[in-house]
């Protein structure tokens, strides 16, 4: 390992943005530090695909941080009797896949590793163009975000130039599967599917599905994604 890189904290779902992320990290000489959350989700077989995703990448090191968004419930994706929507999201309306405050939450555990490891930089794979609507996914959440953390942290007072990165937030899906590719992404080895089984295998139908789907077929690259 070169010891001179700086340190990069990286939010990793398991998905395929936050892979192409990790990617682009290591692209730009960081060492990259995997950050993966078992928040009471539906289903763990994410978690198994950040594990391969982060060997994959080469992160310096990747780390599963056990919080309970289930115990509030409000979402599909942490309370099993919401129903995933698999007929599409209308225009407007932020999906009953949002989960309150998700963001927020993971972002601040990011910002809390980051000061350990003296990073100054957050990589979070939030997309504003092929996206569910969620409103912590959007440029001006992010920009407040960032604002909040350099006055709320020792290393942002004293003048650190802390900054969360967003490479993705403005790319079609498209964009995003093509730069994967050429930086070296196994988007095999990925799970995006809301309501995949327990070997991984996605549903089709749900919204993540559907974007990812259009995602490969509008980049003209062959779909990896293993359907039930």
């Amino acid at each position: 390992m070169n010891t001179t890189r700086r340190p990069a904290v990286v939010l990793l779902s398991g998905g395929l943005d936050s892979a192409t992320c990790l990617a682009i990290a290591r692209d730009m000489d960081l060492a990259p530090y995997a950050l993966s959350f078992d928040y009471g989700q539906r289903h763990n077989a994410e978690l198994k695909a950040a594990a391969r995703v982060a060997q994959a990448l080469g992160a310096v090191e990747h780390r599963v941080a056990r919080i309970d968004l289930a115990a509030f419930g409000g979402s599909a994706l942490t309370d099993a009797s919401i129903d995933v929507p698999t007929s599409g999201v209308e225009d407007g309306t932020i999906p009953v896949t949002y989960v309150p405050a998700r963001n927020t939450i993971l972002l601040s555990y990011a910002l809390a590793w980051a000061e350990v490891l003296k990073a100054d930089d957050i990589f979070i794979g939030v997309n504003a163009v092929d996206y569910s609507g969620y409103p912590d996914c959007r440029p001006e959440y992010i920009a407040a975000f960032q604002a909040m953390a350099r006055l709320a942290t020792k290393v942002g007072v004293e003048g650190s130039p802390l900054t969360i990165h967003t490479p993705l937030i403005q790319w079609s899906k498209a964009r995003i599967v093509q730069t994967g590719i050429r930086l070296g992404v196994d988007y095999g080895l990925t799970v995006s599917c809301y309501q995949a089984d327990d070997d991984g295998r996605a549903c089709g139908a749900c919204d993540a599905c559907r974007l990812r789907k259009a995602g490969f077929e509008a980049a003209g690259v062959v779909d990896p994604t293993r359907y039930r």
